[in-house]
């Protein structure tokens, strides 16, 4: 699935069980899970009081599924990542988690994530987690060796999330929305796997079977396809937010520069070979941090002046 290694203990020293069941539950990721408030933020509603609690179960709920995930998917790819240069130093791969014990964590990571999404949220929260966890053990299973689909797949991933905020929180999505996200997150896991087949050059199929059937070129296009939908797309929504809430229209369409700043900023880090974890490249980027930092500044600052 997503590929972040977790190097602060070398092949040689043992972690203590604890902590390398929460290193296979991959906490780098759980960044991933804020994603749950994009569409409040983008509705001008995260402020409102009655949004904070569904929005704090829903990042919840999607992280403590998503970790058992993670789990399941390292055991499954066992062998594949006993010979990755990375992945190798996984607690699961390197031996240091027992299988069973990986498996009853990742079961109960994911009962519990569903319990909360159905109990303390909307329905249609726990729907689209049963959606994400369902989806996930198909791609574990077998959807990760097709290419294409093993890109939308994780991508979806992304979406889901999104959407999940939008639902806990009962706030419409619009159509410029739904696009904005699909592509965005088409654009960040195309550069992943372009980054992937350059780490591990010819041996890329052996680590993962999709990958030996992306030619660079095809992968070159994707991300150029994907970014130009995005771009394009959350041009037309900010212009037409602007029309509406003449306001805000100045803040609005001035975060277009910053966000196609974002793209061409984790575009170079890509091509740089940084790619491979999209957690990483966003933790460890102070430049990448300061444009995303700066466009959803703005862009709040421009959606509250129209409301």
């Amino acid at each position: 699935m997503t590929q972040t290694e977790d190097t602060e203990a070398s092949p040689g020293r043992r972690r203590n069980l604890g902590r390398a069941l929460l290193i296979s539950a991959r906490p780098k990721q759980w960044v991933k899970n804020l994603l749950v408030l994009a569409a409040p933020i983008a509705a001008g509603s995260i402020a409102n009081s009655s949004i904070i609690k569904p929005s704090i179960i829903a990042f919840f709920a999607f992280t403590l599924v998503a970790s058992g995930i993670y789990l399941l998917n390292d055991v499954m790819d066992l062998e594949a990542d006993k010979t990755h240069p990375n992945k190798s130093t996984r607690p699961i791969a390197s031996g240091e988690v027992p299988i069973p014990l990986a498996i009853a964590v990742a079961l109960a990571l994911g009962a519990f994530g569903l319990a909360i999404s159905f109990i303390f949220a909307d329905i249609g929260l726990g729907l689209v987690i049963s959606i994400y966890l369902v989806m996930n053990i198909a791609y574990s299973s077998f959807l990760k060796r097709e290419p294409v689909v093993d890109i939308l797949v994780v991508a979806l991933g992304f979406l889901l999330r999104a959407i999940a905020g939008g639902v806990a929180d009962n706030v419409p999505l619009s159509n410029w929305f739904v696009i904005v996200a699909s592509f965005s997150s088409l654009f960040v896991v195309i550069g992943k796997r372009y980054a992937e087949t350059q780490l591990l050059g010819d041996d890329a199929s052996i680590h993962r079977a999709s990958l030996g059937k992306y030619p660079i070129g095809f992968l070159n296009y994707a991300r150029s396809l994907s970014s130009g939908v995005a771009i394009t797309a959350y041009c037309l929504w900010a212009f037409e937010k602007g029309a509406v809430a003449p306001k805000g229209a100045l803040w609005i369409e001035s975060s277009i520069l910053f966000f196609v700043a974002g793209i061409l900023r984790y575009a170079l880090l890509v091509e740089q070979g940084h790619g491979g974890a999209p957690e990483d490249v966003l933790m460890s980027d102070r430049l990448l941090q300061v444009i995303g930092v700066v466009w959803i500044v703005v862009l709040v600052i421009g959606i509250y002046l129209s409301r």
